[in-house]
């Protein structure tokens, strides 16, 4: 009887056992991360293709899992998406997709957040294979923009990280339905 108990507390531990990364397109991002001391949970992750080439792997970080791109972006809470990418584009390639996501997603945006998108334009630069793009939202603080693991620049508030996290999980993503529900773990 014994050997059974044990037995079965060793197939509780075996299966009980978190996943330490996620990985997609070759691409592996961890299954946590710290921020600030909080521990942010890899939501879900997405592969960008445009036409038949695959651009980037995002990540979704979240303080706790949520399916619902309305709920993320309703809660004042710490979000990060990491974008790796997977061939060379352009800061004008990058950009316009930011352009396109704020129009998309955030109709009637005001003055100050065209220039907050303005602004993160002005930091993106030349990406090639390997390199990252990383935001990082702290309430009360603004979005941090990582750009090839330099930070850049905080920028905006509230409203500008619900615009820019629109872009990728709003009720138009620019990279489209199934990239969003990669993101939402759905």
């Amino acid at each position: 009887m014994a050997r059974h108990k044990w037995f079965a507390l060793l197939l509780v531990c075996l299966f009980a056992v978190p996943i330490v990364a996620g990985t997609l397109a070759g691409v592996t991002l961890p299954d946590t991360m710290d921020l600030d001391g909080q521990k942010l949970v890899l939501n879900g992750m997405a592969l960008r293709k445009k036409v038949v080439f695959k651009v980037y792997v995002a990540g979704l970080y979240l303080a706790a899992r949520e399916q619902s791109g309305e709920k993320v972006l309703a809660a004042d809470g710490p979000r990060c998406t990491v974008m790796h990418f997977l061939r060379s584009v352009s800061p004008n390639q990058v950009n316009e997709a930011w352009y396109d996501g704020l129009e998309a997603n955030t109709p009637g945006y005001s003055k100050q957040l065209k220039s907050q998108f303005d602004a993160l334009a002005a930091l993106m630069e030349n990406l090639k294979d390997g390199d990252k793009l990383e935001f990082t939202y702290r309430p009360g603080v603004g979005t941090e923009v990582k750009v090839k693991g330099k930070v850049k620049g905080t920028l905006g508030d509230k409203a500008f990280a619900d615009a820019l996290f629109a872009c990728w999980i709003g009720k138009k993503p620019g990279p489209g339905e199934k990239f969003k529900s990669g993101l939402l773990g759905l």
